[in-house]
């Protein structure tokens, strides 16, 4: 008797697990990036924020996502594909589309862009930061070309994940999106998130990556660029010291640098910027 009250409650258990993962099957069939969405950023459809678009797209071959004539990051959750995107800070609200270029042909797909409103901010700097010379204008504008490269970078790699950790610990002393005043002069908003920590603190990298190139610039001081893949790349300034090369690969919590306060800065901070199909977006997106 107590043999077969066992057998019977051993069915029962086999059919109510099988039921589960029958349940978890079309969870996943509805929602192709379910299985993804820990390693997503939070979705934000604002200027400066993500977008996140699941495609109607199957099969192996990576599928061409442009966003703004410009590639975006596309990621399989097998057998579909998801596609997340940068919204530039400056794109206008209202509806935008995308065009997915893939094995099955090419579609467009609409989203709409809704209103934030960003923080103002007013900062004193030296005037020659504000006002620059002949010689430091030329020089910004020859950087701008070699940041522009860098951001620009492609590879086919995908990111190890879109959640990432602060690259040094410490509160935030500026948030992404913040409108500049400089001297009393208006100027770009703001492209990063700023980190208030002590000058030494070491930066780690929070995600795999290969470094793009590194430099010194007018606005920005020390400055290192990591590509993550397809299109994430990440920028860290007014570092005290730079502690890799481009051309390396470094893996999650590698040192690339420490704080400081070289370039266009206050106090000791780290700027860390993030880009996304060459829009800058809000790293606090990506943060857990």
């Amino acid at each position: 008797m107590i043999l077969r009250m066992l057998a019977r409650a051993a069915r029962l258990a086999a059919r109510i697990a099988l039921a589960w993962v029958a349940i978890g099957s079309t969870l996943t069939a509805s929602n192709p990036a379910a299985a993804l969405a820990p390693d997503l950023p939070r979705e934000n459809a604002v200027p400066g924020g993500v977008k996140i678009l699941r495609l109607d797209v199957t099969g192996s071959a990576l599928p061409y996502v442009d966003a703004e004539g410009h590639r975006a990051l596309v990621l399989q959750d097998s057998p579909t594909w998801v596609a997340v995107f940068g919204i530039p800070l400056a794109a206008p609200l209202g509806l935008h589309q995308v065009v997915v270029h893939a094995a099955n042909g090419r579609q467009e797909i609409e989203y709409s862009v809704g209103n934030k409103q960003y923080a103002s901010q007013s900062l004193k700097v030296a005037p020659r930061q504000v006002d620059l010379s002949a010689a430091d204008l030329a020089r910004f504008k020859a950087e701008r070309i070699r940041i522009d490269q860098a951001l620009s970078h492609w590879t086919e790699l995908a990111p190890e994940s879109l959640r990432m950790s602060q690259p040094v610990p410490g509160p935030r002393s500026s948030s992404f999106g913040s409108r500049r005043i400089f001297n009393g002069q208006s100027r770009n908003p703001h492209s990063g998130m700023d980190i208030a920590a002590p000058s030494g603190t070491p930066v780690l990298t929070p995600i795999a990556g290969t470094v793009v190139d590194t430099g010194e610039y007018f606005f920005d001081g020390n400055t290192v660029f990591v590509d993550h893949g397809r299109g994430l790349i990440s920028m860290y300034c007014h570092l005290s010291a730079i502690d890799v090369k481009p051309g390396q690969r470094i893996a999650a919590g590698s040192r690339i640098g420490a704080v400081g306060m070289t370039g266009r800065a206050t106090g000791p901070h780290l700027h860390w910027g993030l880009v996304l199909n060459r829009a800058w977006v809000d790293p606090e997106l990506f943060l857990p």
